[in-house]
């Protein structure tokens, strides 16, 4: 997700059209019993190294068109439009492909284009976690966690004697919880660090780490509309911020390092 988010940002920031396609019944076009060895296309190249063959570039003189494939989606960026085509001339010739038009979702990801940039936001798989959890009649909450919260693991409580806090029944439905929310910090970075430290307690989860990733939830009630916007009018300059907080886990005493590498 990494680069999908930095081919918007590019397109954004160059003034460069995004279009989407998607393979037809990719899962159901034959059953491979052997191996398979394969060769790009004449013209295509990796840009993905060696172990991420997603992004390819096909270049003319000075002219290129970025191909960006998760599983069976395609996202499609370039600064010539004639040369576009010939790429989904290309596309269409190998696969069977339906071309969806201007990129507008992509992997439960909402895309909105205005003159200031591009719009990267998550409202629909926002309400549909709300509903799913039965949590639309709840209060919103101001922050995405209690300020000073420590929450502790379940050894941690043992060794200390605490026993008002239970261990879950179903751990499973606590994972595929922080799961969501994993993804749902891809646009909404003001619940990452709540995330990150919910997702220390995936393997023994306790009435209070889910009471938390409720509240968090609770939380995006607040704005799910709000996102991420790829402006136009940025510079194609990488920014990194970087902060540690010393010996702060209450459980292992260890430090907890932060980042934030900013395109643009």
């Amino acid at each position: 997700m990494v680069i999908v988010r930095a081919v918007i940002a590019l397109a954004a920031m160059h003034q460069r059209p995004l279009f989407q396609m998607d393979v037809y019944n990719a899962f159901f076009q034959g059953d491979l019993e052997e191996e398979v060895f394969m060769q790009f296309p004449p013209g295509f190249g990796s840009q993905g190294g060696d172990h991420d063959h997603s992004l390819f570039v096909l270049k003319r003189n000075s002219r290129q068109v970025i191909i960006l494939v998760y599983v069976d989606d395609l996202l499609i960026s370039g600064d010539d439009k004639d040369l576009i085509q010939e790429a989904k001339g290309m596309l269409h010739a190998t696969f069977k492909i339906k071309d969806l038009g201007p990129l507008k979702y992509f992997l439960g990801i909402e895309i909105c284009r205005s003159k200031k940039g591009i719009l990267l936001c998550q409202r629909m798989y926002i309400l549909e976690l709300i509903a799913v959890l039965g949590l639309g009649g709840c209060k919103l909450t101001l922050t995405p966690l209690e300020q000073n919260q420590k929450l502790t693991s379940l050894e941690y409580d043992q060794q200390c004697g605490v026993e008002d806090d239970p261990p879950l029944p179903n751990v499973r439905g606590y994972q595929k919880l922080i799961g969501k929310l994993l993804y749902l910090a891809l646009t909404k970075f003001d619940i990452a660090y709540s995330v990150q430290t919910l997702s220390q307690f995936m393997q023994a989860p306790k009435k209070s780490h889910l009471e938390a990733a409720h509240r968090v939830v609770r939380y995006l009630k607040n704005e799910p509309g709000l996102g991420v916007l790829m402006h136009a009018e940025a510079k194609g300059i990488l920014t990194t911020f970087c902060d540690a907080d010393w010996e702060s886990c209450p459980n292992s005493r260890r430090s907890v390092t932060g980042y934030t590498v900013k395109l643009g």
